[in-house]
């Protein structure tokens, strides 16, 4: 039997409490704001990709004129993808992004499947790059002139994982500061490499954005490897659709901002890329390793050093905002019975879904283990499984709008929008299979599917092993943790039922 514990005593000032007229119970609160809530996208969405992504668009886009509009373009699909995900968001309140929206528009066995990928696989390493790209930058100061060995890295990217964590654990508001500081330095080296690129491009130096689309490449398949890249580097546009719960005033502010956070960024990410066309050649961009560091070496001169101190800042504000959206996705998950009830569960004393947090980085720490370069293959693979979900999210705007016409949807998209995130979606799927079939796409489908082995058992026949009462019970009690109120409206069969109850009056 679950153990069921309630908070007494709550201080007046604790970030996750409400007060109903019996009693005090543990809930996450609503206390992301604009401001943090623009951070959370922005600092998410601002990694390493714009300090490294440039060479990989190139090399597939083949010139300058169709990488910067590759750049552009994945801009525009990432507001519109965002703009079909306010609707959602708004219209079905619950955090965990895609995991609810796949719910409500097809069905427990959807919804799993996403949670299966997302949780095992797709975020956790995420975040496990993100940190590898931190430790790499942080340790390449103590070995000038040579490699870092890959285990004082590794412990670096551990440290940083773990570092994240405990912030995340310990208390939203410092998660939320955390993303805030890491979010306006990362704009502010970004700030200077535009500013920088621009001063050049004033003294003249424009040979290398003259004929801009001489060979570009015309296949669809490059096309859409090109597109891969510069969507890694724009991934994080979804991750305000994993907090809607704690959102203040969503109804306002989740438009609001999403519409300030997506365009700034794709606006900066075109800049940046002039600037770095300003100063290097196409030549140089693809044989550079750390495209930033080689065009702050040229500009900045002596200040350099900022750079690679700038970019750390970068990925580490990357990494707390991916921390912090995952583990509200396997606390959905959780309270939705598609994981370990226990993920689910709220710490008394900090009040944040600390068991889920704890669970997404044991799951990170592993991934840093392998060979990177193999990791990194695997990923470029998944994110290919990632659109497969994306793309049914978007059909599921347009699912909805048949299927659930009476709920209530304070924003509505206009319907082209999620239509043309659906046909890209399938064209970023499609294209790089009918062009270049590789084993590792199959490789990817078979682990999505093979979800299922765990979700008849132990999801739809609920045949649950008898040692994980006492074990949630044991965890329950030594994590100081507690299962969250049930919400409201939390099933959307009992919201249809209160729908049509309303309108017998």
């Amino acid at each position: 039997m679950e153990t069921e514990v309630r908070k007494r005593n709550l201080d007046s000032t604790s970030s996750a409490t409400v007060t109903d007229d019996k009693e005090n119970v543990v809930k996450l609160k609503q206390e992301v704001g604009v401001l943090g809530g623009i951070s959370l996208v922005v600092g998410t969405m601002i990694g390493s990709g714009i300090f490294m992504s440039p060479a990989s668009i190139l090399i597939h886009a083949h010139s300058v004129g169709a990488s910067l509009c590759i750049w552009a373009a994945c801009g525009v699909l990432a507001t519109f993808g965002a703009m079909s995900y306010i609707e959602l968001g708004l219209m079905i309140k619950k955090s965990g992004g895609e995991y609810q929206y796949l719910k409500a528009a097809y069905g427990e066995v959807a919804a799993f499947l996403f949670a299966w990928t997302s949780i095992i696989v797709t975020k956790p390493s995420s975040f496990a790059i993100i940190a590898i790209g931190f430790a790499q930058y942080v340790t390449a100061p103590f070995y000038p002139g040579c490699t870092p060995p890959a285990t004082i890295q590794k412990c670096a990217a551990a440290f940083c994982i773990l570092v994240i964590s405990l912030i995340n654990c310990f208390s939203v508001k410092l998660s939320n500061f955390v993303q805030i500081f890491f979010t306006a330095a990362k704009l502010l080296i970004i700030a200077a490499i535009i500013i920088g690129g621009f001063v050049m491009l004033g003294q003249g130096h424009t040979e290398n954005l003259t004929n801009g689309f001489e060979g570009s490449a015309k296949s669809f398949s490059a096309i859409a490897v090109a597109f891969y890249s510069g969507l890694w580097s724009y991934d994080g546009w979804n991750q305000l659709n994993f907090v809607t719960e704690e959102l203040q005033n969503p109804v306002r502010n989740f438009p609001l901002t999403i519409m300030i956070g997506i365009p700034m960024v794709t606006v900066l990410y075109i800049l940046v890329n002039i600037a770095y066309f300003t100063v290097m050649t196409p030549s140089e961009i693809i044989s550079s390793s750390a495209v930033a560091i080689t065009f702050g070496d040229r500009v900045f001169g002596p200040a350099s050093f900022i750079v690679p101190v700038a970019v750390a800042c970068s990925t580490f504000g990357a990494a707390n905002g991916s921390a912090f959206t995952a583990g509200r996705l396997t606390y959905a998950a959780g309270r939705n019975g598609h994981m370990l009830k226990l993920f689910s569960y709220i710490s008394v004393t900090k009040l944040t879904p600390s068991p889920a947090l704890i669970f997404n980085s044991f799951i990170a720490l592993l991934m840093i283990i392998p060979d990177a370069s193999n990791f990194s293959t695997l990923i470029d693979y998944f994110t290919f499984a990632s659109w497969i979900f994306y793309g049914a999210t978007f059909l599921s705007v347009i699912v909805l709008r048949f299927r659930k016409p009476e709920w209530e949807r304070p924003y509505r998209v206009f319907i082209a929008i999620p239509a043309i995130c659906f046909i890209t979606s399938c064209y970023l799927i499609v294209a790089p299979i009918i062009d270049s079939p590789q084993l590792a796409y199959l490789y990817a489908a078979i682990f999505i599917i093979a979800g299922l082995v765990f979700y008849f058992p132990l999801i739809y026949f609920k045949k649950v092993p008898p040692f994980m009462e006492p074990l949630t019970s044991f965890l329950q009690q030594v994590l100081e943790v507690v299962p969250p109120p049930e919400m409201e409206d939390d099933d959307d069969d009992d919201r249809d039922q209160k729908i049509k109850e309303e309108a017998k009056f």
